[in-house]
């Protein structure tokens, strides 16, 4: 009988595919993975298939694809690269049975449910409540929202498209920064996402310069000045999140530190607003590439005094268990235990 399953991890940036043996107890076992550069590839069919040839083995029978996008009626677009994928064009052309396509933060669901106590960081032990939503926030090339909630003794899991809703300045910097993002970008409304992701963190960079809040230095400035001439261009040569990020890291450059600490503050609220609307008392879980790469930042700062700020609410919000997820492949476990179930 076969029994092997395909899972993938499929991002604007990379894909990750692990190909995996499942036993009757639902338990797994990773035979294989890799990972890929997605804009090398037109679709996610060769990416598949070059990986199925390399592991030798056979095609499984059930697959599951987490997708950063939404996905609806079995199809789904990328949100940041230029696939449109469906099921049945799946199934046909990779020649696996049962193919699912979920939502990168639907799978983030699933796989929490699946982490292990190393897996997470607690920010705030909160008052746990078995039975209560769980919430889940994460920045990265966006930003992602979902949440899970029980149905018996099983998960259901709701992808969201909640960074997309209205960025709510909370501080007169935070007004400049909405007034700036509409004047450049010259559009009528900011979305919280062009705030709190990687392409928000370049974005508060940019404004705290332009504002001339402090001086550059001219190792970050060179960086942002290429980034900013390699505009329109689908590759770039240079990645100003990181390059911040690991400046403020290493306390190397006080622009990108004061940009990482508006950022911080800008996703503490937004968590919290998340947290508002959910009362996630089964854990609020902060995923997305970030988080982890800045995580003492995170620690020392007071993003959970920004998650909390919210008048009169504050005490619920201080009750909510608050969890970083340090396992990068989160997203790649849920679309596992999904394929498992299929």
């Amino acid at each position: 009988m076969n029994n092997l399953l395909l899972a993938g991890d499929i991002g604007g940036t990379k894909t990750i595919l692990r190909s995996l043996e499942v036993s009757d107890s639902l338990s797994l076992r990773t035979i294989d993975q890799e990972i890929y550069h997605s804009g090398d590839f037109p679709d996610l069919v060769p990416i598949v298939q070059q990986f199925l040839a390399k592991t030798n083995a056979p095609i499984p029978q059930k697959a599951c694809f987490a997708i950063a996008g939404p996905v609806f009626n079995n199809t789904a677009k990328l949100t940041n690269l230029a696939w449109f994928l469906d099921t049945e064009r799946l199934q046909q052309e990779l020649s696996i049975a049962s193919v699912s396509l979920i939502n990168d933060f639907a799978a983030v669901g699933y796989g929490i449910l699946g982490l292990n106590k190393q897996d997470v960081l607690t920010l705030q032990t909160g008052q746990h409540q078995v039975d209560a939503p769980i919430a889940i926030i994460g920045a990265g090339t966006g930003l992602g929202q979902g949440f899970l909630i029980k149905q018996g003794n099983y998960y259901q899991v709701f992808p969201s498209e909640g960074g997309h809703a209205d960025f709510a300045p909370r501080s007169e910097l935070e007004f400049q920064l909405l007034k700036y993002l509409l004047d450049k970008h010259d559009i009528q409304r900011i979305s919280v996402e062009r705030v709190v992701s990687g392409q928000g963190i370049v974005s508060l960079y940019q404004f705290l310069r332009d504002r001339k809040h402090t001086t550059e230095s001219p190792e970050i400035a060179q960086i942002v000045r290429t980034w900013e001439q390699e505009a329109g261009q689908p590759e770039k040569s240079v990645d100003p999140g990181a390059a911040i990020g690991k400046a403020a890291l290493q306390k190397s450059d006080r622009l990108s530190e004061q940009t990482i600490q508006l950022f911080i503050e800008a996703y503490g609220a937004e968590a919290g607003n998340l947290a508002l609307k959910l009362l996630p008392y089964g854990g609020l879980y902060i995923a997305g590439g970030i988080a982890p790469k800045i995580l003492p930042l995170i620690e020392e700062s007071d993003f959970l005094l920004h998650l909390s700020q919210k008048g009169r609410m504050r005490p619920l919000l201080e009750e909510i268990p608050v969890h970083v997820i340090v396992n990068q492949q989160v997203g790649l476990i849920g679309a596992a235990l999904c394929a498992a179930r299929l």
